[in-house]
């Protein structure tokens, strides 16, 4: 026979696109239309509905960015349309490859019933199913004109992303708002050859079902009338049930297909828009359930079921509804979807506490699964946190964007810094949007690392990013691949069910240790100083106000914020979604962000000092209040003294512009370009900085990635290298000379910029802080700053949740190559056996370990490098653009411990105050290696008092908790404050023994009497 397969898929294309397609809605007639365009921000559903339109028409323009316009459609269902299916036609003007990042609507009937969203792959509204004829049709769109930020030259600068700085002018057109009729015939049609088509491109060349395919498709194009294609359809379907009823191989792969729309809560759009793309979505997977039995839809983060709750009453009365049916599912467990390298310890444990918390409160379901497909890594703290909120799996898609090395499981067992293993998946389909292509099926297949010894994976399906959904296509294509010869079988399932399945049939996966690191979007890291340093505040004065607010509670009556603390606490987690955090999102986001964080800042210190007041009561006496979790100059750990006094350090001139500061415990020389020539740590008679290669050293890289500006910084950036070394002043600070400190000021400019820095040395500390602010005015520039460090280490620790990281300070491999922007939280350590370097920080987190042997002496120059500042131009043209403050501080001669200590002492500096006597701790702890990383009222209102803990050195550790009050038992808890299995209170006999593994981390709820 004659080879005609290529003339047979070309003919497919055309009459699918020029003559089927064209055909599901055979005749239609136009409908009026009104708007009344909103003035400023959205209004309430009502004020929209009650508003008067003004006539418009198709072709006219509308919608300023970020506007509103409320659309008023209607239309009169032609008589001779009886016994028809009728649907309206509302096409606002979309872009079909912009699903979720340009205008969309929310359709209501004049009752303010939402019907569905409308987006550009779902701008359909069923009308009647059979019409009766006559019927008058109204319906109102509450349309937002989002501008296209992500065009398709991608990543430009525009002044787009913020409404303050947006032109005015009509963004959009409309397209098409008509009442047609639906063809279901000529729609199926469509649905079989589409499967088909794409089926048959996958499969080899020479296989015989792709032939098969070939001579079904031709016969059954051949049975349709181009020029009567709804009079012919049936035939043609007939003549295509032979190869669409031909079964899937019993070795076929199983794809476990869940309804999806992952929504960025905030990204390319500000939060209030992701507010209505909540809506817009839920109303449409609600109304597809509705539609197909055998659809099941599953959303995450249980802040956007929150924002439907509180802002959208009328379509949360139908995810209610649906959740109740069991197949609007809600998964993952966290309050947003978050970036997992950044958060501290408690943040991250508290991001499943409340979303956990949501979904059992609202629906009585409690998730077994962390659900995060697109964010950027994943940190070797977070199975244990994972495990320590009840949950056990964990999905996610982006490592498969990994520019180097392919992760070499799609199921495996991820082990933590503590041991903890978690069922993990990555799903081979290579994308939390699977639209059911047959292409992306055939991939999941294909690609799946596990052959052999599994044979199910997962496929989350809808228009995500900005949302959307599944769409009816979706799920007609699913149910032809249901059982299909030549295709995995695809079944609707939520992600429990997978996760079952999965783990039944591949008990024994392999493990993977440690960090799942993206060799991608590392400059995440580092973008947005201002949201990064908010967030880091926030996250130590939520501490702190948990802390003091407990200790008066118990100790004076103080009335403990609940309500408060829980609202704080979740607008903090909000702010740490993996485009808010990152640094990714508009300008209009991260704006806001920074006001968020004043009014955090300003609300969490009044309860802080209303508490210490509280604590204090009226006095003389000089107090610190301690809310570090190690004592400092006689300060307890959680309590307030008086410090006591410590030698004086000293300033002095060392000849040459040069200056030497020194306090009995460091000597450090500082030249006269304001560089550290010299750390010398005189308890150990060594020296920190290797010879010729100052410290403290600003360096400055030209930053161009090749695409994701804001996300990513490219290897070739270290190529090009200024050294920030000429100095306009260096010499004495007498602003931050006092109590005895030693300090110097150093001011330089380069380009538009300048930078002051403050070296100082405080009496009895081991450490020489280092405060530096840069009034940054660079364009795509980045800005490090470098500490040269005299040691030989092959690894170095990085502080991460609830332990520290281990990572190689060489490059012998493609993995460890990839890793040369990393992740730390208060530290970064490094050691030769005996000796040790730390540097910690109060905000920044990206960082560069290199090394390198010296020729004159053969030693090696270990260099640690933080990043302070970037200045990319998408999606925010003016990112970093201002004045920024730093501090750091270098710590010669730190142990893990120390590194530990000082890396809170840094975020968590003592409050002074006076009062009429010392603030005894409500508990200590008296084994320093035993963190404490919350200390609060029982979130149920009980009273009781809650202490959460870890092993911070990487090695066991036994402690004996004491309480300050009277306890009558104590039981162990997970991180909802729940009593484990198998654990029963027990007495509080003056004091709690425990044990605990290498990181390991507690928590112990005591009730009160």
């Amino acid at each position: 026979m004659h080879d005609d397969r290529g003339l047979v898929e070309a003919r497919l294309k055309r009459v699918l696109d020029e003559r089927i397609r064209p055909a599901v809605h055979p005749v239609s007639v136009p409908m009026r239309i009104g708007v009344w365009e909103a003035p400023g921000e959205p209004v309430p559903v009502a004020e929209g509905l009650a508003a008067e339109p003004r006539p418009t028409a198709v072709g006219d323009p509308w919608g300023k960015p970020w506007g509103t316009s409320w659309f008023t459609v209607t239309g009169t269902v032609p008589a001779e349309w009886a016994g028809r299916t009728v649907e309206a036609i509302l096409d606002l003007g979309f872009d079909e490859n912009m699903t979720g990042f340009q205008c969309e609507g929310l359709v209501y009937r004049p009752d303010g019933t939402p019907v569905k969203g409308l987006n550009p792959r779902n701008h359909w509204v069923r009308v009647a199913a059979p019409a009766q004829g006559g019927e008058e049709v109204e319906y109102r769109v509450e349309a937002a004109s989002n501008p296209v930020l992500l065009d398709y030259h991608p990543f430009l600068p525009t002044r787009l992303g913020d409404i303050e700085t947006s032109h005015r002018d009509p963004l959009y057109r409309l397209a098409r708002m008509d009442l047609a009729v639906f063809d279901e015939t000529v729609w199926q049609l469509v649905m079989d050859l589409e499967v088909l088509g794409e089926l048959m491109a996958e499969l080899p060349v020479d296989a015989a079902r792709r032939y098969e395919i070939v001579r079904a498709v031709d016969r059954a194009l051949d049975a349709v009338d181009l020029q009567d294609v709804g009079g012919t359809a049936a035939r043609a379907r007939e003549l295509l049930e032979g190869v669409l009823s031909s079964p899937a191989e019993p070795s076929a792969h199983r794809v476990s297909a869940v309804g999806h729309a992952h929504i960025d809560s905030a990204w390319l759009w500000p939060l209030r828009e992701t507010v209505r793309k909540v809506a817009r979505t839920t109303s449409n997977m609600t109304a597809l359930l509705e539609e197909e039995p055998d659809f099941v839809f599953a959303m995450s983060q249980a802040q956007q079921w929150a924002w439907i709750k509180e802002h959208r009453p009328e379509v949360w009365a139908k995810v209610v509804a649906a959740v109740e049916d069991g197949r609007f599912v809600p998964t993952g467990g966290m309050w947003v979807e978050a970036d997992t390298n950044m958060p501290g310890s408690e943040a991250m444990a508290r991001q499943f506490v409340h979303g956990k918390r949501f979904f059992i409160d609202e629906f009585g379901v409690e998730n077994d699964e962390a659900w995060l497909p697109d964010t950027f890594g994943f940190a070797a703290g977070l199975p244990q946190i994972i495990k320590a909120a009840g949950a056990k799996w964990l999905l996610t898609q982006k490592i498969s964007w990994s520019q180097v090395n392919k992760f070499p499981h799609h199921t495996f067992q991820w082990e933590g810094i503590d041991g903890t293993r978690i069922f993990t998946h990555f799903p081979p389909v290579d994308t939390y949007n699977c639209a059911m292509k047959g292409s992306e099926i055939a991939h999941a297949a294909k690609n799946f690392k596990d052959k052999g010894v599994a044979r199910h994976s997962l496929a989350p399906t809808g228009w995500g990013d900005g949302g959307g959904g599944t769409t009816r296509e979706m799920v007609a294509k699913a149910a032809r691949l249901r059982d299909l010869e030549g295709s995995p079988r695809v079944t609707w399932e939520t992600p429990a069910d997978f996760f079952e399945k999965a783990q039944a049939e591949y008990p024994n996966p392999p493990v993977w240790t440690g960090e799942l690191y993206l060799e991608l979007h590392r400059a995440t890291l580092t973008s947005q100083a201002g949201t990064k340093q908010g967030n880091r505040r926030s996250e130590h004065l939520l501490r702190e106000a948990e802390l003091w607010a407990a200790t008066a509670a118990v100790r004076a009556g103080f009335p403990y914020p609940y309500q408060e603390l829980d609202r704080i606490w979740k607008t903090v987690l909000l702010h740490q979604f993996h485009d808010i955090l990152p640094g990714s999102s508009i300008a209009w986001v991260h704006r806001e962000a920074e006001a968020t964080y004043r009014r955090v800042a300003a609300e969490l210190t009044a309860i802080i000092e209303a508490a210490q007041a509280a604590l204090a009561g009226d006095g003389e006496t000089p107090l610190h209040f301690n809310a570090t979790p190690h004592s400092w100059q006689g300060v307890p750990a959680g309590g307030a003294a008086t410090a006591t006094p410590a030698e004086t350090a000293h300033l002095a001139e060392a000849g040459d512009g040069a200056y030497v500061l020194d306090n009995g415990l460091l000597r450090i020389t500082v030249d006269a370009r304001g560089l550290v020539v010299s750390a010398y740590d005189l308890r150990a008679d060594r020296e920190t900085v290797p010879p010729g290669t100052p410290a403290n050293l600003l360096q400055m890289h030209p930053d161009f990635p090749n695409m994701w500006d804001a996300w990513d910084v490219d290897a070739f950036y270290r190529n090009t290298v200024t050294d920030l070394t000429d100095a306009d002043e260096v010499g004495p600070d007498p602003e931050a000379t006092k109590d005895g400190t030693a300090a110097l000021r150093v001011t330089r400019s380069f380009g538009a910029s300048t930078v002051v820095q403050v070296l100082s040395l405080q009496p009895g500390s081991s450490r020489l802080d280092i405060f530096t602010e840069v009034d940054w005015h660079e364009t795509e520039k980045f800005l490090k700053l470098s500490f040269p460090l005299d040691i030989h280490a092959e690894r170095y620790a990085s502080e991460t949740q609830f332990g520290h990281f281990y990572r190689p300070t060489h490059t012998n491999t493609s993995w460890e190559a990839a890793k040369f922007e990393a992740c730390n939280h208060r530290f970064v350590h490094m050691e030769e056996p005996g000796w040790g370097v730390a540097l910690v920080t109060d905000s920044t987190y990206g960082h560069d370990v290199t090394r390198d042997v010296r020729e004159d002496d053969a030693g090696t120059t270990t260099t640690l490098r933080a990043s302070l500042l970037r200045a990319p131009r998408f999606p925010d043209p003016e990112t970093d653009q201002g004045v920024h403050r730093f501090r750091h501080a270098l710590v010669p001669g730190a142990t893990i411990e120390d590194a530990v200590r000082e890396g809170y002492r840094i975020n968590l500096p003592t409050r002074e105050r006076t009062g009429a006597a010392e603030v005894t701790p409500l508990l200590t702890v008296d084994e320093d290696t035993v963190v404490v990383t919350a200390l609060k009222l029982a979130d149920d209102g009980t009273g009781d008092v809650v202490v959460r803990f870890h092993e911070a050195q990487g090695a066991r550790a036994n402690a004996t908790l004491t309480p300050a009050f009277d306890a009558l038992d104590v039981v162990e808890t997970d991180l909802l404050e729940r009593p484990l299995e198998a654990t029963t209170p027990r007495p509080v006999a003056g004091a709690v023994p425990v044990e605990l593994r290498p990181f390991e981390l507690r928590t112990l709820r005591f009730r009160r009497f």
